[in-house]
């Protein structure tokens, strides 16, 4: 069973999702915040599998929230899935730079924002294809050429080729099917890209994939 945690300071929204996420057999809200103090605090008691977190907030915003839960030794390894109405970039560089697993949009459809959150618990990176868009454009920003690839150097052509499907934002799954791999084989290949460029989360590989000009 994947445990969730709603982070919002609406309470209606917050109704919403959990009528939403527990439409599902294999997904439950365990508990619920209106800031992200109470959000930090509710993490702590709960340990869900996924905190579900907005961005503008009272008290304590979003990114606030997310650096805490990262420099909390009992938490970092929580999933944290951004869900908000702004889709400025430089609201989405500043979340995944705190350590956010995916950054989804508020008019995300039902189906979508459940396995949404079920790949966010598997360690899958998960992003609306308009913020993907954005963090591109602002990746494609940064200096171009030979410096940009040092970092995937010593990379072989396998993991080049898994990097670069991860940088499209596809799944492990997805990966599987396109390189006629199992998902497992795509997820042990992926965990060691993790390790060899020293990325906390897939959503680090995505902009390293783009950064190092592996993707269009």
């Amino acid at each position: 069973m994947t445990t969730v945690l709603l982070v919002d300071d609406q309470t209606l929204l917050r109704a919403g999702l959990r009528a939403i996420l527990e439409n599902s057999e294999d997904l439950t809200v365990v508990g619920e915040a209106a800031n992200g103090r109470e959000g930090l605090r509710e993490a702590r008691r709960l340990r869900p599998s996924v905190i579900l977190m907005d961005l503008q907030m009272p008290e304590m915003n979003g990114v606030e929230a997310i650096r805490a839960v990262r420099a909390d030794p009992l938490l970092s390894p929580t999933p944290v899935l951004v869900l908000t109405t702004f889709d400025d970039a430089d609201d989405v560089v500043e979340a995944l730079a705190a350590g956010a697993t995916g950054y989804l949009l508020k008019d995300v459809d039902a189906p979508a924002l459940r396995q949404s959150v079920r790949e966010a618990a598997a360690g899958n990176a998960q992003m609306s294809p308009a913020v993907l868009r954005q963090v591109m454009d602002r990746v494609a920003q940064l200096p171009t050429g030979r410096e940009r690839r040092k970092e995937v150097a010593g990379l072989t052509e396998r993991e080049l080729e898994i990097l670069t499907h991860v940088g499209r934002g596809l799944t492990n799954e997805e990966i599987g099917r396109a390189l006629f791999l199992s998902p497992e084989t795509a997820r042990t290949y992926v965990s060691r890209l993790l390790t060899k460029l020293d990325a906390r989360d897939r959503a680090q590989l995505v902009v390293l994939a783009h950064r190092a000009g592996l993707v269009d």
